[in-house]
């Protein structure tokens, strides 16, 4: 205990004390000595009365910092000759006691609904007064990243209609529903709530913005409108064919066998093409319906490679093409979906079989990306008659032919490359063509490696003006 504390407080009281003693002897009412002997002892006992009460409120002031030093350490021991300190001690153990209680109870709340905002598959952001992101969820930081963190809500979300409604909930405004696109990396359909908080939080969140994602709900609408003018377009004129046929073997030709056998097999082709072409258009739409949403998981890239070479090495000796490796990793991993990966692969090989020249070998290569940091490029590479460079811009998209006779003839069904084109683009990756003319066509798509982060590059220049990037 200070020693000053005492010497100011006891002279205070002695001053006290001194001025009644000197009050009554100066009235006569008690003897000078007498008065002197009895100011002293009654200042010596308070003295020590007060010393034991200021000894007691320091060794409480001691335990009290202790206990907010270390709030989980046991509650310290206060002992005082003064009972009041220790009544106000055994006060403040009470309550220390019940906080914590307290405080635990408002933990495991805390923790609890933490645990709620994180495992919630909707993007949830908190906002300050000044516009700034303070906290996000999980699928908020998968979405933007750490690095909008302590940043304007523009930095993750640069829709004005969108920075328009914090700004008016910020301003006290009540709470808005927001709907609008992101367009990188790839196109998605979202609304946004803005709503105020009831109070403002210890870290300065103001307001909530919880983001929904309608991507497979207008996915699913667009594929069902695209199916409908697709199917309806391509399919009519093998219907048209069967239709004819059917009723000219129902008419004229009813006993005409050979007419018959030689329409049923036409027959069987056409049907077999609006089948490719059906399986084709609701394999791209399931394609399109998960594009917003790229793959997380690490494929062995060549061994899904030279499993799809396996199944199309006996339709490539059919025509005395052979199938060579160019492999520089075995082990190459990308992050990507295998079923998807694989039928990529097959849609390039399987072209590269239909259109190169007989007697000419498809070569398939696997090597690093000049595009992605960490990435690889697969190479599908034919020896055929080359594309003109006029036709490149335009080959993944739908139903486009070079040439439609020669297509429709090999079984094509003009919806091969825009698989591919979707696939890569789920992928986050480039499909880059280069072709020449009498010698053949490559095709490289460049994947990201194991990394899911795995950084674009810059560009390399073009070889020619034939080559070009898709997607």
């Amino acid at each position: 205990m200070p020693l000053r504390r005492l010497v100011v407080s006891t002279a205070l009281m002695a001053s006290v004390v001194f001025l009644t003693f000197a009050a009554l002897v100066i009235s006569g009412r008690l003897p000078v000595w007498p008065a002197v002997v009895a100011c002293l002892v009654v200042v010596g006992l308070h003295a020590l009365l007060l010393r034991a009460f200021l000894d007691g409120l320091t060794r409480i002031r001691t335990g009290v910092e202790e206990i907010l030093v270390e709030p989980e350490r046991a509650v310290p021991v206060v002992r005082s000759s003064s009972p009041a300190v220790n009544d106000l001690w055994l006060a403040i153990m009470r309550l220390t006691r019940a906080w914590r209680h307290r405080i635990r109870g408002l933990e495991i709340e805390l923790a609890g609904s933490n645990a709620v905002l994180a495992a919630l598959p909707d993007p949830l952001i908190l906002v300050n007064e000044r516009r700034e992101v303070v906290r996000q969820n999980a699928a908020a930081q998968a979405l933007f990243g750490d690095h909008v963190l302590r940043r304007d809500l523009a930095v993750a979300l640069r829709q004005p209609t969108l920075l328009a409604a914090v700004d008016a909930v910020v301003a006290g405004g009540g709470g808005r529903l927001v709907e609008f696109e992101l367009t990188s990396p790839v196109e998605r359909h979202m609304t946004a709530r803005i709503d105020p908080l009831p109070a403002r939080t210890e870290d300065g969140v103001i307001l909530l913005v919880s983001l929904h994602d309608l991507t497979s709900a207008k996915r699913a609408e667009q594929m069902r409108a695209d199916f409908v003018a697709n199917a309806s377009h391509e399919l009519r004129t093998p219907l048209s064919t069967l239709v004819g046929f059917i009723e000219t073997l129902q008419g004229p030709a009813s006993d005409d066998e050979e007419a018959r056998v030689k329409f049923l097999a036409i027959m069987q082709q056409q049907a077999s093409r609006m089948a490719r072409l059906i399986e084709d258009l609701l394999s791209l739409s399931r394609i399109e319906m998960n594009e917003h949403q790229p793959p997380t998981t690490p494929i062995a890239v060549v061994a899904v490679l030279r499993h799809v070479g396996q199944t199309l090495e006996m339709k490539a000796a059919a025509r005395g093409m052979p199938i060579e490796y160019d492999i520089a990793d075995e082990q190459a991993q990308v992050v990507a979906d295998a079923d998807e990966l694989a039928q990529l692969f097959q849609n390039l090989i399987d072209n590269a079989i239909k259109y190169a020249r007989p007697d000419t070998a498809i070569t398939i290569g696997v090597g690093p990306s000049r595009r992605f940091k960490d990435g690889l490029a697969i190479k599908v590479r034919d020896r055929g008659e080359g594309i003109p460079r006029t036709h490149l811009p335009r080959l993944t998209e739908r139903f486009y032919r070079v040439d439609t006779a020669r297509s429709r003839e090999m079984g094509g069904t003009g919806l091969g490359l825009a698989i591919v084109k979707h696939i890569i683009s789920r992928h986050r990756g480039l499909l880059e063509v280069d072709s020449e003319m009498g010698e053949g066509t490559t095709f490289t798509v460049h994947l990201r490696g194991s990394m899911p982060g795995a950084a674009a590059l810059p560009p390399p220049a073009p070889k020619s003006d034939e080559n070009r990037v898709i997607g």
